[in-house]
C-alpha cells in the first residue's frame, strides 16, 4: 500500500510538471558558429520546422539590429535554415528568435560579433535545452521532495501508533 501511494504521488507530480512545461523549451534554434568576426557568416538553423509547413522567419535583435531573415532552404540535419552575413553588425551579443511557417515558436539562441582577428571558431549556441534541462530538473527535485514528505508522514503515523 506504501509504495502504491509513493508511485501514485510522484506519477502525478510527473505528469502536472509535463502539462506546465512549455512548448518553447521542446524548441530548438541554433546559431554556428556562436561567435564570428564582422563579416562573416553565421547558420541560423529551426530543427523543429517542418519544411511542408511553410517557411521559418528569424528575428534577429542586438545592438544595432531589428531585423527578419526568411527561410525555405532545407537543413541538411532536418528543419529550415538561413545564412547571415554579419558585415556592418555592430560589435556584441545578438538573439535570433525563430517563428515555424504554422506559426509555432522554434526557440531562440544567441551568437556574438567580435572584432576581426579575435573570434575563437566556435560550436554553435542554442537556447533549448536550457529550459528543458531547468525544466526537468525542478520535476525530478519536485518528485523527490514530495516522496521525502509522504514518508515522513507514514514513519511518524507508524510510531504513534506503536507508541
Amino acid at each position: 500500500m506504501k509504495a502504491q501511494k509513493v508511485l501514485v504521488s510522484t506519477a502525478l507530480g510527473v505528469g502536472l510538471g509535463t502539462l506546465l512545461l512549455p512548448t518553447a523549451a521542446l524548441a530548438d534554434t541554433t546559431v554556428s558558429p556562436a561567435t564570428t568576426p564582422v563579416g562573416g557568416t553565421v547558420v541560423l538553423t529551426a530543427t523543429t520546422c517542418n519544411p511542408k509547413a511553410g517557411d521559418v522567419l528569424f528575428h534577429v535583435t542586438g545592438p544595432d539590429r531589428d531585423q527578419n531573415v526568411r527561410s525555405t532552404t532545407a537543413a541538411a540535419g532536418g528543419g529550415l535554415s538561413a545564412e547571415l552575413f554579419t558585415a556592418g553588425f555592430t560589435l556584441g551579443s545578438y538573439t535570433v528568435a525563430a517563428t515555424c511557417g504554422d506559426g509555432s515558436s522554434a526557440g531562440s539562441a544567441t551568437f556574438t560579433v567580435t572584432p576581426i582577428g579575435a573570434a575563437p571558431a566556435g560550436a554553435g549556441g542554442g537556447a533549448g535545452n536550457t529550459g528543458l534541462l531547468a525544466a526537468g530538473g525542478a520535476l525530478a527535485g519536485a518528485a523527490a521532495l514530495g516522496t521525502t514528505v509522504l514518508l515522513r508522514r507514514r514513519r511518524r503515523a507508524a510510531a504513534g501508533t506503536v507508541a
